[in-house]
């Protein structure tokens, strides 16, 4: 039973299966009991069987883990799909076109539900268990066309599943400055009211996102990401140890192990139990 005033968090270690290094990190928080869950890029070139089967036999061990599909489509990572379209370099657009094309309705939502077909079928074969939740790297589940084209996966791939919705609680006010903060915000709205349509569960809020400069202080600004949140809520984070493939696939690389580092720490569990938050 969860113990009085209690406020239970989903704290998702995003991006497993991005590179060996991300995935030993966490699992090994995990086994620590440092995080209750986990997404998995099952399009990265790391995402083995041998990596799949790891974080089967801790599941199996800790049945609240939840395991999601980390829904990927911008590059540098190729589509499940053979059909998929528009590619660049056989690959998927960069963050920044692939927003923008959502944003005027350039996007194919049929050619994105086979694509995201394609990863849930990766994600059942290699785990023998469908995704406990679906999120998206760099948010593309909350896009305008992908949202749609995601929810209604769901709603006949996975009935019994959630997805991630990323609006948070602090005021707008206080986040003018913010643009990239208020895009999210903005596009989240149109996505929980889409998500309840369909009659697809959604976290009630969400916490995570810094600026990943080389100056950040993950364990000064980890309590802020604490601060209001609801019970049930999702916090994003990124532990990780930096290799060659980490490197090759993704700007975000020395921040990892400082996360890792911090959710590693002594101090983690004490700044939970001082904020009265639970992972369990």
């Amino acid at each position: 039973m969860q113990a009085t005033g209690l406020r239970r968090i989903v704290l998702c270690a995003d991006d497993y299966g991005m590179s060996p290094g991300v995935s030993d990190a966490i699992r090994d928080l995990i086994a620590r009991g440092r995080l209750n869950a986990t997404s998995v890029m099952v399009v990265a070139p790391s995402f083995t069987e041998p990596e799949a089967a790891a974080l089967a036999d801790l599941k199996r061990g800790n049945p609240q883990l939840q395991i999601g599909l980390h829904f990927t489509l911008t590059a540098p990572f190729r589509p499940a799909s053979q059909a998929y379209a528009p590619l660049k370099a056989d690959a998927f657009l960069p963050l920044t076109a692939t927003l923008g094309s959502a944003l005027i309705a350039r996007l194919d939502r049929n050619r994105i539900a086979q694509e995201l077909r394609a990863q849930i079928n990766i994600f059942s074969q290699r785990f023998g268990f469908l995704p406990d939740y679906v999120d998206g790297h760099q948010h593309v589940q909350i896009f305008p066309q992908i949202r749609d084209a995601a929810l209604s996966v769901m709603r006949d791939m996975l009935p019994g599943a959630w997805i991630r919705q990323c609006g948070r609680v602090t005021p707008l006010a206080a986040r003018a400055g913010d643009r990239k903060g208020l895009l999210i915000d903005m596009m989240s709205r149109g996505f929980r009211r889409r998500a309840a349509a369909a009659g697809i569960a959604f976290n009630p809020a969400f916490a995570g996102t810094y600026d990943f400069g080389s100056h950040q202080n993950f364990s000064t600004l980890f309590p802020k990401f604490l601060e209001d949140l609801p019970s049930r809520s999702v916090v994003m984070c990124h532990p990780g140890f930096v290799d060659d493939e980490l490197k090759t696939l993704d700007p975000l690389t020395n921040l990892r192990e400082r996360e890792y580092a911090f959710f590693a720490s002594d101090d983690f569990p004490e700044m939970l139990r001082v904020h009265r938050v639970t992972l369990s």
